[in-house]
């Protein structure tokens, strides 16, 4: 049963027209799919709606060809070409019983264009605001530019409402947005009645809404989704801003969508912002409209939820990255099951998807995107054709979804863990500092293993190849991860660097252990390139270490643009006192430091160290996989049909990627027909008949 606390998260909220059933709101979030996959978004967003969402939106849709942002890959509705697809969307959010919300976007300056080669549009003549830097120039728009793009907006408009959708916004967010271009003092230097006051660069804002909501009629509600404050201090929008703005425009919509400065920050990751971190731009907003509102937070807690509804904060609980790992929250928080709730963790690799062009994912829930393509369920999966018992060795990230989804199935798993605690890399990489809430990976696994009749754990369990050949297991997995390399070998070197003397070599393993580095001066080379470099730096800065970070990257932790990380991280390691040495790798090691190259030049230089710690690759842990593979012979006689290699243990990737691995292994044992070519379904362009 529910909790009472909860019950006014499950309270209706009228959206002019329309109703929501409770106050659970996707808000609009990308994919990584777009126009090019809408069948597989339209089944990742059915799932919301399943999971009980009350109102379930797209990804921005680009309303027109000058708002073409290649190389992203969103959707369209640009012509009625994109009508079909745009439809299936909405009607499958329709079919797991939510309203379906749009959003209409023309991205103005974020526009390069680089797919329709039209010039980009904004309000002034300035390089367009590209996460690229895009050698590309936005004009200034004439008067007749902006009649064009209020007949575009309504075009998308009467489309959207053609095609169903119940909630139509106007985007004025994140820095993506044209509509926020005029509005930001930053972007905007017009001398006309579009530029100067507040009240000038709010016309075209204020025009197209009243565009909106003629054209609507009252067959669909309207949301208006602003940046409250553009974090510039006094050179862009500012709360202050924001509140004249809604005493101005308060009534025009029917909701009122609040965010954050840029992308960035609004969807911070738990590195480096807590839950319910933007509560202090948006508190009082809702006071200034009779219109209702919804923001986000990564909200994790019911409790936060229902706080920021009774403390006056917010009507709506928006959500994106919780809405992802966790499409059931809404259901699991109405059905009294907040202990299987799939807490987000923060990381934003689902937002590395739309940066890469690939399909959504997720370290927490491995079913996200996997819907249409895998057929996956986050709450569900097929039973077993048969009986059969798995021994699964290694309970890090891999190990413990693939027992987890296992058990689901209904098979007799056995999960052996050689140390004394659940959770692998997970677990150590979660002592590290701002990284606390990956540990949720752990413990939404353990407490569902917990609860599994058909799965025992045993910790400190060792297991050799004739431990396994002796048990009698039908199947065994293994997924005893991997371990970072001492020899520098990576992307740089291909082959091991071999010390010139006597020198303290670490590896991140070594730090997680809790070794420390002998004197004080410390290089960490970080050929990785993802997150544990500049990590490493932080903690051992903290411990009073003099660090210095050589990379041959551009970037400290260069991959993480990807997930919107890399100026935090940057700023994070310069605060913490650690010298960054970029675009240069660690070529030799002496006995009392390092010479390092200028990966252009060739020019080298000399560093002085105690200490190197190496970031570079690492390797499978997976000799007992080999030699498991090489007494082959032996399995008939132990009754072993398979023995497979998971996650880290077959090849090193990310968390993400060991826990869809674990889930990959569960799903396809003992199912038939997997010796297809491709065995995920994809949608193919069609040939144009007229060429």
């Amino acid at each position: 049963m529910r909790d009472p606390r909860f019950d006014i998260l499950f309270e209706p909220v009228r959206i002019g027209p329309v109703t929501a059933k409770n106050r659970f709101f996707q808000v609009p979030h990308c994919s990584g799919m777009g126009y090019r996959d809408p069948s597989a978004e339209a089944a990742m967003r059915r799932i919301k709606a399943e999971g009980g969402w009350a109102v379930v939106c797209t990804e921005q849709v680009e309303i027109h060809s000058t708002s073409d942002i290649t190389p992203f890959i969103e959707l369209r509705i640009w012509d009625d070409q994109d009508v079909p697809a745009l439809a299936r969307i909405c009607d499958a959010i329709h079919d797991g019983g939510a309203l379906a919300g749009i959003e209409l976007a023309h991205n103005g300056m974020n526009s390069p264009n680089l797919y329709s080669r039209e010039a980009p549009i904004g309000p002034s003549h300035l390089p367009v605001a590209t996460w690229t830097y895009d050698p590309v120039q936005a004009r200034a728009m004439t008067k007749a530019d902006i009649v064009d793009l209020r007949r575009w907006h309504r075009d998308a408009v009467r489309r959207s409402l053609d095609v169903g959708f119940d909630l139509i916004y106007t985007y004025a967010g994140h820095g993506l947005s044209g509509l926020q271009y005029f509005l930001s003092r930053r972007y905007n230097d017009r001398s006309d009645e579009y530029g100067g006051s507040l009240e000038n660069r709010a016309r075209l804002l204020r025009e197209i809404l009243q565009d909106t909501r003629e054209e609507v009629d009252g067959a669909a509600a309207i949301a208006c989704r602003i940046t409250v404050a553009e974090l510039l201090t006094e050179d862009g929008i500012t709360r202050s801003e924001t509140e004249d703005l809604i005493g101005m425009l308060g009534e025009l919509p029917d909701l009122w969508d609040f965010v954050l400065g840029s992308w960035e920050d609004d969807s911070i990751t738990s590195r480096f912002g807590p839950e319910a971190s933007q509560e202090q731009y948006v508190r009082g907003l809702k006071g200034l409209t009779s219109k209702p509102v919804v923001g986000v937070g990564r909200f994790t807690s019911p409790d936060t939820m229902a706080r920021q509804v009774r403390e006056g904060i917010l009507d709506l609980i928006g959500a994106a990255r919780p809405s992802i790992a966790d499409p059931f929250l809404p259901s699991k928080i109405a059905d009294g099951r907040i202990e299987d709730i799939r807490e987000c963790i923060g990381c934003n690799i689902c937002v590395s998807g739309d940066f890469t062009m690939s399909p959504i994912r997720c370290t927490q829930n491995p079913a996200m995107g996997e819907e249409y393509r895998r057929g996956w369920h986050p709450e569900t999966i097929k039973p077993r054709h048969r009986d059969a018992t798995v021994l699964v060795v290694g309970a890090g990230p891999a190990g413990l979804e693939a027992a987890r989804a296992l058990g689901q199935r209904g098979y007799a798993v056995a999960l052996a863990e050689a140390s004394r605690q659940l959770g692998g890399r997970a677990a150590s990489e979660a002592r590290l500092p701002g990284l606390q809430a990956w540990h949720r990976v752990v413990e939404y696994r353990e407490q569902q293993l917990r609860r599994m009749a058909n799965v025992d754990i045993y910790l400190q369990s060792r297991f050799e190849a004739d431990d396994i050949l002796e048990h009698g297991f039908d199947h065994v997995v293994i997924a005893t991860g991997s371990r970072w390399r001492r020899d520098g070998v990576g992307r740089w070197h291909t082959k091991p660097i071999l010390p010139e003397g006597h020198v303290q070599l670490l590896t991140p393993d070594d730090i997680m252990a809790g070794v420390r580095p002998r004197g004080g001066q410390v290089i960490i080379f970080d050929d990785d390139h993802y997150y544990l470099g500049g990590v490493l730096a932080e903690l051992l800065a903290g411990d009073g270490f003099q660090v210095r970070l050589v990379t041959p990257a551009a970037h400290v932790s260069a991959w993480t643009a990807n997930t919107l990380e890399l100026a935090r991280i940057r700023k994070r390691v310069m605060e913490a006192g650690v010298n960054v040495e970029v675009n240069r790798a660690v070529q030799r090691i002496t006995a009392n430091g390092v010479v390092t190259r200028c990966v252009f030049t060739g020019a080298e230089g000399f560093m002085a160290a105690d200490t190197i710690v190496m970031v570079t690759a690492r390797l499978p842990e997976d000799a007992l996989f080999t030699e498991l593979i090489a007494q082959q012979s032996r399995w008939p006689a132990a009754s072993i049909s398979s023995v497979r290699a998971i996650g880290d243990a077959w090849a090193p990737a990310t968390i993400a990627s060991a826990v869809w691995s674990g889930r990959r292994y569960a799903e396809e044992l003992g199912e038939p027909n997997l010796a297809k070519p491709v065995v995920l379904r994809r949608e193919v362009s069609a040939l144009d008949p007229t060429a």
